[in-house]
C-alpha cells in the first residue's frame, strides 16, 4: 500500500501549483481578449465566442480527462503501478483519436457552430476564420492535457506547472506580433506553436520522471480493458460537463441575442470571474487527486476529513475573491472598454458573481471528490437537470421573456450552481458515497492480491 504525505500538507502543496497553472492560463485568455478588444468590440466578442465554442467541442475530451485522473490515482493508492502505466498508454491513445475529432468538427462545422450560437451577424466573419485556425492546436492539447493528468496523478503538479509556464511564456511572446500582423488567426497559430512545446516538454518528463516511453502504437491504440476502467468514470464525468457546457451555450446564445454590445459585456465580465473561481477550482482538482489517493489505500475516513477542510477553505477564500473583484470592477472593466454603458452592465455582473461563487465552490470542490471515490452518475443525473432546466431554462426566462438581459442570466447561473452544490454536498455529508469507495477498494485489492 502506498505510503501518502499528510493530507493537509499534500492539499495546500498540489493546491498551489494548480492554482498558478489556472492563474496562468485565464491570465492568457485574458491577455488574448484585451488584444482583440484593441480593434473593437465585435473582435472582442468574436474571440470570446470562437473560444467558447472550441471549449464546448473539447468538452469530448472530458471522456478520458475525467476518468483517467480518478482510475488513476486510485490504483497508485493501492500500489498498482503496472496498471497505472497501462491506464496512461491507453489516454494517450485515446486522447489522440477524440483531439483528431474536435479538430476535424472545429475545421468542418466552424460556421454552422457559430450560427447556432447566434453569432451576431458582425462579428460571425471574424469568429469562424478562428475558429477554424484553433484546430490543430486542440489536437495538441488534447495530448498535452493527458499527459499532464498523468503527471499529476503521479504528484508532479510542480513539473506540470514548469511545463505550462514555458508554453504560456511561448504563447505570449508569439502572439502579440502574429495578431498584430494576421489578426485574430495570428492568436491561435502562436496557440498550436505553443501547445507543440509543451508536448515535446511532457514527452521528456513522462520519461525522466516516470520512466514512461510512449511507443508508437501507444498514439493510436485503444486497449479495451484499460478504457472500459478510465469511461467508467469519464462517461458520467463527460455527461456532466457536456451538460453544463450546453446549458451554459444556450446562456451565451442569449447574450448574443442581445446584440453585439452584451455578448462583449458578458465575455469581459467572465474573463474578470474566471480569476475568481480560480481558488475553488484548483482546490477541486487537487482534493479530486488525495482523495483517489485514499480511497485506493482504503482510508475512507480521512478522504471524508479531506473534503471537509477542501470546502471551508474554498468557501471563506472564494467569497473573499469576489467581493474584492466587485469593488474593483469599474476600473477592471475598463481595460476592456471605453464604453459607459459596458462599464456598468459588468459592474453589475460582478457583483452578481458575488453571490454565485459560493455555490460554485461546492461544485468545484464536492463533485471532484464524488467522482474520486467512484461516485460518478449521481452528479450526472442530478446536475443535468438543474442545468438544463435552471441555468439554460433560466437564462431565456429571465434574460429574455422577463426583459432581465445579462442580470437575468447571471441569475440563471447562480441559482444552478447553489440547487447542484447544496444536493452535492448532501449526498457527501450523509455519506452515500461510500459504498462505491468501499467496492473501488475491494475491487483493486483483490486485482493487487491476484
Amino acid at each position: 500500500m502506498s505510503v501518502l504525505p499528510s493530507p493537509r500538507a499534500s492539499l495546500f502543496s498540489l493546491s498551489w501549483p494548480l492554482f498558478i497553472e489556472l492563474l496562468l492560463g485565464i491570465a492568457v485568455g485574458l491577455v488574448g481578449t484585451l488584444l482583440a478588444a484593441r480593434v473593437s468590440d465585435n473582435a472582442g466578442g468574436a474571440f470570446a465566442l470562437a473560444n467558447h465554442v472550441s471549449g464546448t467541442l473539447f468538452i469530448l475530451f472530458r471522456i478520458i480527462g475525467a476518468g483517467v485522473s480518478v482510475v488513476l490515482t486510485q490504483s497508485l493508492g493501492a500500489g498498482r503501478r503496472d496498471r497505472a502505466d497501462a491506464l496512461a498508454r491507453a489516454a494517450l491513445g485515446a486522447s489522440s483519436w477524440i483531439g483528431g475529432l474536435t479538430a476535424l468538427a472545429a475545421l468542418a462545422l466552424a460556421d454552422p457552430l457559430l450560427r447556432l450560437m447566434k453569432a451576431p451577424l458582425e462579428v460571425l466573419p471574424l469568429a469562424a476564420p478562428l475558429l477554424m485556425a484553433l484546430a490543430p492546436a486542440m489536437l495538441l492539447d488534447a495530448w498535452n492535457a493527458s499527459m499532464a493528468s498523468v503527471m499529476r496523478a503521479h504528484l508532479r503538479t510542480r513539473d506540470t506547472l514548469a511545463v505550462l509556464i514555458a508554453m504560456q511564456v511561448c504563447l505570449l511572446g508569439l502572439a502579440v506580433p502574429a495578431m498584430a500582423n494576421l489578426g485574430l488567426p495570428g492568436f491561435a497559430l502562436a496557440l498550436a506553436f505553443s501547445r507543440a512545446l509543451g508536448l515535446a516538454l511532457h514527452l521528456w518528463l513522462w520519461r525522466a520522471r516516470l520512466g514512461l516511453r510512449p511507443q508508437r502504437s501507444d498514439w493510436w491504440r485503444l486497449p479495451r480493458a484499460e478504457l472500459a476502467a478510465i469511461l467508467h468514470i469519464g462517461l458520467p464525468g463527460a455527461a456532466e460537463n457536456i451538460a453544463y457546457r450546453l446549458a451554459f451555450m444556450v446562456s451565451v446564445a442569449v447574450a448574443g441575442t442581445l446584440g453585439a454590445q452584451a455578448l462583449a459585456t458578458q465575455a469581459y465580465a467572465q474573463q474578470l470571474m474566471h480569476f475568481v473561481l480560480l481558488f475553488g477550482l484548483a482546490t477541486g482538482f487537487a482534493a479530486e487527486i488525495l482523495v483517489g489517493h485514499l480511497i485506493g489505500a482504503g482510508q475512507l475516513h480521512e478522504a471524508h476529513r479531506l473534503v471537509r477542510r477542501a470546502l471551508a477553505r474554498g468557501l471563506v477564500v472564494s467569497v473573499g475573491v469576489a467581493t474584492v473583484a466587485a469593488l474593483a470592477s469599474p476600473w477592471l472593466m475598463q481595460l476592456f472598454s471605453s464604453d459607459p454603458a459596458v462599464i456598468a452592465a459588468g459592474v453589475t455582473l460582478m457583483w452578481l458573481t458575488v453571490l454565485l461563487e459560493p455555490g460554485r465552490t461546492f461544485n468545484l470542490v464536492v463533485i471532484n471528490a464524488l467522482r474520486a471515490t467512484g461516485d460518478a452518475r449521481y452528479p450526472v443525473l442530478v446536475g443535468a437537470v438543474s442545468m438544463l432546466v435552471v441555468l439554460a431554462g433560466g437564462s431565456w426566462l429571465l434574460g429574455i421573456k422577463l426583459g432581465l438581459g445579462l442580470p437575468g442570466v447571471w441569475m440563471a447561473c447562480a441559482a444552478d450552481e447553489w440547487i447542484r452544490g447544496l444536493l452535492m454536498w448532501r449526498r457527501w455529508a450523509r455519506h452515500d458515497w461510500v459504498p462505491q469507495a468501499r467496492a473501488t477498494h475491494r475491487r483493486l485489492r483483490a486485482a493487487r492480491l491476484g
